[in-house]
């Protein structure tokens, strides 16, 4: 039996964690959290490169990211469908991963993908919670479900931002591990373009969500539950 995560991102393509959720995953693995991401295709539909090619750059993005596993369910690319049959394949790796948390995409985005993605991840996950889903796995059901909605600010106010300022430029290294499909671009999945390089929209955007909490760099994030705070004097982000 594996050993379990502690924190697990699953995303539509290889490198839509890098871009959202990276800096969370890196911050994790620092803290001795074991992290793992699910790609849930290859990329195959991609403009540039190819599924081999996004292979070895999502390989090496890992290695930057620190996480102790990365897997890739196989769905088609462009066409992530939430059937019986996805969210039982989704749920059964979630059941072998064990994870305490899992990172979705944001509910909303301009790629089918994505949206679809979202939704799905949430059903598995509540899925992989009942006793008689798969007789070849043990249930468990993750204790939170998270969206990052980095670059999807504009439809819902973040529930609450991650310090990434000491992890960004690694966030930003396995980011540029994806040669092929961001060398020379100015846009890339929910990163709408303005004129400026790739990585100059992501810090621009991190910078951001940074301000938001008075720090550098930030990740958002997105729950519908709301969070519960018992120590009103240990509040953080000033008022004034």
């Amino acid at each position: 039996m594996r050993a379990p995560v502690d924190l697990l991102a699953i995303a539509a393509h290889r490198d839509d964690v890098e871009l959202t959720c990276g800096g969370a995953l890196i911050k994790h693995a620092r803290q001795g959290h074991r992290t793992g991401i699910i790609d849930l295709t290859a990329g195959e539909m991609g403009t540039r490169g190819s599924a081999e090619i996004r292979e070895r750059e999502a390989e090496a993005a890992a290695d930057v990211l620190g996480v102790a596993v990365r897997e890739n369910l196989g769905l088609p690319d462009a066409g992530i469908t939430n059937t019986p049959e996805t969210r039982l394949a989704l749920a059964r790796r979630i059941r072998e991963m064990r994870p305490r948390v899992v990172i979705a995409p944001a509910p909303r985005g301009r790629h089918p993908d994505h949206r679809v993605a979202a939704q799905l991840i949430r059903d598995a996950c509540f899925l992989a919670g009942l006793s008689k889903l798969d007789p070849t796995t043990a249930p468990h059901r993750p204790f939170k479900v998270i969206h990052t909605i980095t670059y999807r600010e504009d439809h819902v106010k973040p529930t609450f931002v991650v310090d990434i300022s000491a992890e960004f430029e690694t966030k930003l290294e396995a980011v540029q591990c994806y040669a092929s499909q961001f060398d020379g671009v100015t846009w890339a999945g929910e990163v709408y373009p303005n004129g400026e390089p790739l990585a100059d929209i992501v810090r621009h955007q991190a910078a951001h969500y940074g301000s938001l909490i008075r720090c550098q760099y930030g990740e958002p994030y997105f729950t519908y539950e709301t969070m519960r705070a018992d120590d009103l004097l240990a509040l953080e982000v000033s008022t004034f």
